[in-house]
């Protein structure tokens, strides 16, 4: 039987639980993880990530689009080398997913800004939309209307890693100067593929939410109420992303 411990959510995979000597599961006994405490830390990372955000915005504001190179720049290497290393050190989750949280919202702050001045209003209905499907896909999950199964894991992992395969595919093309244009225009075909990745991202939520619930289950360290929390902003993040990007190929067919 395939273990219940899993995810596609790379910050949430199936052995975050396990002991690397052993193989065990880590039991804290009694400072372990609960999941009012995952929850507390979840909302500590988006007031990072939204301090962050509107620093690299109120930069815009105040000198124009060139100064958003380096929050653009520094926020998502710099995101993406403190996700890494609390992927892979855990136990560090509390300083580096803080670390993370306020990179990545530098970054944030600086791509929403450059696409609220081209579409008026579509930061604040990409916020809105996420944290709405947020409470949405919790909702769900709680009542029991969506279950993660087995064969429900196994599905989103699979769609997650086709789009990860997808969008390098087309990074790449890009850079060779043959742009996918359903990645990027308003066309019929650009907008569905946006609301099927929107889908799949909102999907991963479900994955994440069980992770937590497993981890608390086996009375894991206290340390990984960070690790669920950045786990979340992972899926937070790549979520609102999708929603800018679906919401600006919306726009854009009006025009």
């Amino acid at each position: 039987m395939a273990s219940p411990l899993r995810s596609s959510n790379p910050a949430l995979n199936r052995n975050i639980f396990l002991d690397s000597a052993s193989g065990t599961v880590v039991n804290a006994g009694d400072g372990a993880m609960t999941i009012n405490g995952t929850i507390n830390k979840t909302a500590f990372l988006l007031v990072l990530a939204m301090v962050g955000a509107m620093w690299s915005w109120s930069r815009f504001d105040a000198e124009g689009p060139s100064a958003l190179l380096p929050y653009l720049v520094g926020g998502s290497l710099g995101g993406l080398v403190f996700a890494l290393i609390t992927a892979f050190k855990r136990e560090w989750a509390a300083f580096t997913a803080p670390a993370y949280a306020l990179l990545e919202g530098l970054a944030l702050g600086a791509i929403s800004a450059v696409f609220a001045a081209k579409y008026q209003g579509i930061v604040i209905e990409a916020v809105g939309l996420t944290f709405g499907t947020l409470a949405a896909m919790l909702a769900a999950y709680r009542s029991g209307l969506i279950r993660a199964t087995e064969k429900f894991k196994l599905g989103v992992v699979a769609a997650t890693g086709g789009i990860a395969v997808f969008y390098v595919i087309g990074m790449l093309m890009n850079a060779f100067g043959h742009p996918i244009q359903a990645m990027y225009t308003g066309t019929p075909l650009g907008i569905a593929l946006s609301l099927v990745v929107v889908v799949v991202a909102a999907l991963n939520l479900v994955l994440d939410f069980d992770m937590i619930e497993q981890g608390v289950a086996v009375r894991a360290p206290k340390y990984m109420e960070w690790y669920g929390a950045f786990g979340l902003m992972v899926t937070l993040v790549w979520l609102y992303m999708e929603f800018l990007r679906l919401l600006a190929k919306i726009s854009s067919s009006r025009n």
